[in-house]
């Protein structure tokens, strides 16, 4: 900023004979952010001018330009917006009200405070200072911080300081005492001159009349100094007579000092046997619930508990220097550790017989759930063991080893018990997706009907062409295998048909709720056990574990360690991966248990993988929200990757099965089969999708599956005999632009575009290619017209011409009354109506493009015989509307 200051003065106002006082770095308040310089300045000549002045950075260069200046005796309000608090803002108010920003709250302050002082200086008027501090408005000149501000250029504006109000009304009273104050100022001058001496010589005598006083003074301290001479002898005396004295108070101290050495020792001996006794001193009750305390009733669970939190504390007690000398001591420590060791050995046997009853009493209430599709609630368990807490968090502080083997006897227990349980309500899912009975299932396990299942699917697939990935349900299968054997084409359309029934929609319906009450089910059933395990065995989320804790080693060993499919073995780094890794051991069936199910609806309905990836994908976004790096987070990651290959295995089989589709040679096309089926896996995608986290993935299936249709819908177009390629490409790129607009998927625009325009097109060429020309003669005539017209005759003089005279003219057109006409126009509907399809119903679109088409030709013609043949008369046989009302008597009649 100093820099910046003594440029500006340097190249701004020197040249205009003006001093920089003050500076500040601004903005304007509310706008872009464009900095300039708000200068305080005055003139070195007198009258003396006083102006704020805005400097601003050329655009042009690194020079800096005078913009705006302001008459100090202009401004009315300074405006500092907070006399308080800090802020930068401030407004200065000439003709109308300036807003500034400082680049900070200091240099604002200095620029106010200069303000202040000029105004103060140089200005009769009273400029109002709002919301400015105190401390600023100062009549003096401050030094310090705010004196820098100014610097030695205020100085340099005036030599002189300014008279204050007393002493110009002393300056008054002197002058009006002598007459020639005014008249002869010399005269004056040598009048206070002689009064200046007269004061100088009284305050000379009156410094030697003080001289007499010090020599009085002199004297009175020479007699203090022999008083204090008298008192030091007597002290001296004085001195003498308690020497004898302080002997024998010495010899008193010293055996004081030995008492109070002789009570501390016996007070810090007393001291240590009352901290013995009081930390090492186990009550008799606490003992005989250790020994003999009923684990089983809640009252002997918390005296027990207390019993072991007595007997920790006892152990734990920090010994000082020497105690672990003591023979007590010893004798006690020794009798906790028995205690201790007898009651782990108590607790740890409890436990495991509460484990094992537990899986007991879970399996006699299986029968209970075997028809429902519903997990048994452990939450009774849970409850129960969870009283048991604060002894497994004993145990483990106190005995790792045996509270390490019931942790290993937890997990084989209740492992063994939720396989039973997962499993039977797996199966119960699988029987009600398949519409099986466990009576059945005692002659036909679910492997081979899979099997079955497999071998009817493939039987269908083999040949008949059908272009969806779908198998209503198993039973449907049963009914289309058994059912009569029909034509290749008819196959095509009933399938297609049965894949959009009622009876479709409503298994898949009952898929996606089973499905959805499969997730439900468990979702809670894991979260539900791993919050008892993070209580009951103390495992918190965010601790790290004790270094002796930290072996890997294999489950049914010792120590906890997850093992991954290949074999490896993860260390155990934290007590959040051995609640992940108990996880994996109880519910190790899951993940294996939802594959297969997965299997099942895929191999039910393709189709089905929408619902489960949709489904699937919600429940991991839920569990991740919850805890990423949970074993139900990461279990239904994998589960979902296992959906999604599923989806991606759909999509790639119904494209597969559109380059396999096989048209009949004798019958027409119509709408191809994918394309319908195209058409209903959009419409159960967006109904499935709506609101969906994987929107994304349906979106790439979209793109894939829509090329593959364009690419096969061309494939076939070229392949067909029976019906015109343009047909074909106009009839099917209509159904398609009509479904995409239909269900507006975002993603698909261009798709729908392209498929207009391919209508569009096609439809054109098919109008030319059977329209032709109907007037074929008059079209070969006027083609030679054209042609001599090419050649550089005029179009006036090629009647002249002897094969394109005006005989030859009428000749030609003679040949096509409007009768013929007609009749050619109604061959031509007969032969456009037998290519088109019903269900497409585009019959009437080309024939109304047949119609203008013809009647472009039309106006061809006349436009030719009016230019060609000007005032010969000829005209053709028919008109205009000879052509609309033979088209609309035509279509009138079939």
């Amino acid at each position: 900023m100093t820099a910046i200051k003594h440029a500006l003065q340097r190249d701004i106002f020197t040249p205009n004979d003006e001093r920089l006082l003050s500076i500040v770095n601004v903005c304007k308040a509310g706008k872009k952010k464009k900095n300039c310089f708000l200068c305080a300045t005055v003139t070195t000549e007198r009258p003396v001018q006083v102006k704020v002045v805005k400097v601003k950075k050329s655009d042009k260069g690194d020079f800096y330009k005078r913009q705006i200046a302001w008459a100090l005796r202009d401004l009315a309000v300074v405006d500092a917006k907070d006399a308080i608090k800090e802020n930068p803002e401030f407004d200065l108010h000439f003709e109308k009200v300036y807003k500034w920003v400082a680049s900070s709250t200091a240099e604002k302050n200095a620029f106010i405070s200069c303000i202040w002082k000029l105004n103060q200086r140089y200005l009769r008027k009273k400029i109002d200072f709002v919301n400015v501090s105190s401390q600023l408005l100062e009549e003096s000149v401050p030094s310090g911080e705010n004196q820098s501000v100014t610097g030695g250029d205020e100085e340099a504006v005036d030599e002189y300081q300014e008279l204050n109000a007393r002493e110009e009304q002393d300056i008054e009273i002197m002058m009006e005492g002598c007459e020639c104050a005014i008249s002869n100022a010399e005269a004056f001058a040598e009048k206070l001159s002689r009064e200046l001496q007269v004061l100088d010589g009284a305050n000379i005598q009156s410094i030697m009349a003080s001289e007499k006083q010090v020599n009085i003074l002199m004297q009175l301290l020479d007699e203090a100094l022999k008083e204090v001479d008298q008192i030091e002898l007597k002290l001296s005396s004085y001195e003498e007579m308690l020497q004898s004295v302080k002997e024998q108070m010495d010899q008193i101290s010293e055996s004081n000092h030995l008492i109070h050495l002789s009570n501390t020792n016996n007070v810090k001996l007393l001291s240590e046997i009352e901290f013995l006794v009081n930390h090492m001193d186990l009550a008799k009750g606490h003992i005989k619930a250790l020994q003999e305390g009923d684990l089983a009733s809640s009252r002997g669970i918390e005296a027990c508990t207390n019993a072991a939190d007595a007997l920790l504390q006892c152990m734990n007690v920090a010994l000082r220097p020497g105690h672990d000398m003591l023979l007590a001591v010893k004798q006690q420590q020794q009798r906790f550790g028995d205690l201790r060791e007898h009651f782990a050995r108590r607790l740890a046997s409890h436990l495991n017989n509460v484990f094992v009853q537990q899986g007991h009493d879970q399996s006699s209430t299986l029968a209970q759930h075997s028809a429902e599709l519903t997990l048994p609630n452990h939450h009774p368990f849970h409850r129960d063991l969870l009283r048991y807490a604060k002894l497994m968090e004993w145990l483990k502080s106190t005995d790792y080893g045996k509270y390490e083997g019931l942790t290993k006897n937890y997990m084989d227990y209740l492992s063994r018990l939720y396989e039973r349980e997962i499993k039977d309500f797996f199966e119960v899912a699988k029987m009600k997706m398949t519409g099986t009975t466990k009576e059945s299932k005692k002659f036909a396990t679910l492997p081979r009907k899979e099997s079955a299942v497999k071998q009817e699917t493939e039987s269908l697939h083999g040949s008949s062409g059908k272009l969806t990935g779908s198998t209503s349900s198993l039973n449907k299968l049963s009914v289309q295998s058994s059912g009569s054997r029909r034509s290749q084409s008819s196959s095509l359309l009933d399938m297609g048909n049965m894949s959009a029934s009622d009876l479709d929609v409503a298994d898949r319906t009952k898929f996606d709720k089973i499905f959805e009450q499969v997730l439900s089910e468990l979702e809670p059933l894991c979260l539900a056990e791993q919050d008892f395990i993070s209580k009951f065995f103390k495992l918190q989320q965010h601790q790290n574990m004790p270094a002796s804790m930290t072996e890997a080693e294999d489950l049914d060993g010792g120590s906890l360690s997850r093992q991954h499919s290949s074999g490896t073995l993860l260390p155990v780094s934290s007590e959040k991966d051995m609640i992940r890794q108990m996880m994996i051991k109880i519910f190790r069936c899951i993940e294996p248990e939802l594959n297969n199910l997965i299997a099942l609806g895929d191999k039910v309905d393709s189709f089905n993988s929408l619902y489960m990836l949709v489904k699937m994908s919600h429940h991991v976004w839920t569990a991740q929200n919850v805890d990423p790096a949970s074993f139900l987070s990461t279990t239904l990651g994998n589960v979902l990757v296992t959906v999604k290959r599923n989806f991606d295995k759909c999509i790639s089989n119904q494209i597969r099965q559109m380059e396999e589709v096989k048209i009949s040679k004798k019958s027409k096309v119509g709408i191809l089969p994918f394309v319908a089926e195209f058409e209903e896996f959009a419409g159960l995608a967006e109904s499935i999708f709506k609101n969906a986290e994987r929107r994304g993935d349906l979106d790439k299936a979209y793109i894939k599956l829509i090329r593959g249709v364009f690419i096969n819908v061309e494939k076939v177009a070229n392949d067909s005999q029976k019906t015109p390629r343009d047909v074909v490409m106009m009839e099917n790129f209509h159904h398609i632009f009509a479904t995409l607009s239909r269900l507006k998927i975002s993603c698909l625009e261009a798709e729908k575009k392209e498929a207009k325009q391919k209508y569009t097109d096609h439809l054109q060429s098919y109008v030319i290619y059977s329209l032709g020309q109907p007037l074929e003669k008059l079209n070969h005539f006027f083609e030679g017209v054209e042609a001599r017209v090419a050649q550089g005759i005029r179009e006036e003089e090629v009647s002249y011409q002897l094969a394109f005279n005006k005989q030859e003219l009428r000749k030609v057109i003679k040949e096509y009354p409007g009768k013929e006409v007609k009749k050619g126009l109604d061959n031509l509907y007969k032969k456009v109506d037998k290519h088109l399809c019903e269900e497409e119903n585009l019959l009437q679109v080309v024939w109304h493009s047949m119609q203008d088409e013809f009647i472009r030709q039309y106006k061809h013609f006349e436009g030719l015989i009016a230019r060609c043949y000007p005032g010969s008369g000829v005209t053709m046989e028919f008109t205009i509307q000879d052509i609309l009302d033979y088209c609309s008597s035509i279509a009138q009649s079939h």
